[in-house]
């Protein structure tokens, strides 16, 4: 049954009526602030838009990224990162600092605590910061360094963009702030298939926080396979050379196959953020979605952990002793610990660890003297995820005991898994 509503000259006001058996054509205005129309409902002062009943977390899941507020910082708080030395992920989790073709330059990557004190998107406690320590101001063709954010092919397969409409369109929005103003870009670039590149500009005042909003629209020629491996990389420029933003079209889809076949990061307007040791570059609230930027989506310290857990994983003690993993010595110098993950990582792992070997104990089965230690065997599958490592360790001991895997009154040793795209 539908209903009519009734007035005078279209206005719903005092004495209006609401009878059965019509429909509303057209807009109808009730009172002095709000209309109803087919597109919905607005009211003057109140604004009932799709963004505010977003705010408040309608539907949530919106954000595909893991640590967009920069809160999660396994592997440390800061490092000094050049082309060769620290490149890559190093202090946030899931941040790549990446030197193209021997960039030049030195960054301080470092988590900071300066945030946007306008919380109309959401409030922040943490940023990443990119601090110049070294200056470069000779950039070569095929220079570039950039900041970036790497989603697997299945996450952004499984997003619900439809990546190969051009009405579809992923929303990239964030806060950032710089010593340097001027115009950066922000670019996505496709990883499979023929690989794409659509890069955007956006305009930052000297020393203040600035929320920006980008729309990147889907490309007919773009492909994503259903797979772990890298499917598309948002990334932020700092520097460019000339084959950097060759042929670049502010917002528009082009091959990397074209002209010098490089990655396409920025347009010929981006500054050069390495060209002084005054420098500094802060970014935070990192939002990647389908549709249009909605607010921020916040979630708990410890969700956000285990998301980025999938990529990379610190076993560090936390007491004078404590035990990573248990298994048997099965001869006179060699033992096995099965070591579990907190979640499955998403490919099998890189193995290293801190601390010198004396500081790793058995404190079990009296197996000593460690002299080396590796991962011989990764147990899971790629479809699932790697769940444990069996972590060989090269001693003295008696064949058959028990084996515990352990520090020894230190806080310092930790052991690294990384899986990261």
């Amino acid at each position: 049954m539908a209903l009519t509503l009734s007035g005078t000259n279209g206005v719903v006001g005092a004495g209006f009526s609401i009878t059965p058996g019509g429909a509303v054509a057209g807009i109808v205005t009730v009172g002095a602030a709000v209309t109803i129309s087919e597109s919905g409902i607005d009211a003057v002062g109140l604004g009932i838009t799709v963004r505010n009943i977003n705010d408040s977390h309608i539907g949530g899941r919106r954000r595909i990224n893991i640590n967009g507020d920069m809160m999660v910082a396994q592997r440390g708080t800061s490092a000094s990162v050049s082309d060769g030395s620290n490149e890559g992920y190093s202090t946030v989790d899931r941040w790549y600092l990446l030197y193209s073709s021997a960039a030049g330059g030195v960054i301080t990557f470092s988590q900071d605590t300066d945030v946007p004190t306008d919380y109309t998107w959401g409030r922040f406690n943490h940023s990443a910061k990119l601090d110049v320590t070294t200056a470069d101001t000779s950039i070569a063709d095929a220079h570039a360094v950039t900041f970036q954010y790497r989603i697997e092919a299945k996450d952004i397969r499984n997003s619900g963009w439809n990546y190969t409409s051009s009405d579809s369109t992923l929303s990239v929005s964030f806060w950032a702030k710089s010593v340097k103003a001027g115009t950066y870009c922000v670019f996505l670039f496709t990883q499979d298939g023929t690989q794409r590149n659509n890069v955007q500009e956006y305009t930052l005042v000297a020393n203040t926080w600035k929320h920006i909003e980008l729309e990147f629209p889907g490309d007919s020629a773009i492909t994503f396979d259903d797979n772990t491996e890298g499917g598309l990389y948002v990334g932020w420029a700092l520097q460019a050379g000339a084959h950097r933003y060759e042929s670049v079209v502010n917002g528009q889809w082009i091959s990397r196959n074209d002209g010098n076949a490089q990655g396409r990061y920025a347009t010929s307007n981006q500054v050069n953020f390495l060209d002084s040791t005054d420098n500094n570059f802060y970014l935070t609230g990192v939002q990647i979605e389908v549709g249009k930027a909605t607010r921020f989506e916040h979630r708990s310290y410890g969700e956000e952990l285990r998301h980025c857990q999938r990529y990379f994983c610190r076993l560090k003690s936390g007491a004078a002793y404590i035990t990573y993993g248990v298994g048997g010595a099965y001869s006179n110098t060699q033992a096995v610990a099965q070591v579990h993950f907190p979640v499955p990582l998403r490919a099998s792992p890189t193995f290293s660890y801190n601390g010198a070997l004396s500081t790793f104990y058995d404190v079990i089965g009296g197996f000593v003297s460690f002299s080396a230690m590796t991962v011989s065997q990764i147990m899971g599958a790629s479809a699932l995820g790697y769940t444990s490592v069996k972590v060989n360790v090269v001693g003295s001991g008696t064949a058959g005991n028990t084996f515990m895997l352990a520090t020894f009154n230190n806080t310092s040793t930790y052991m690294d898994f990384d899986s990261e795209i």
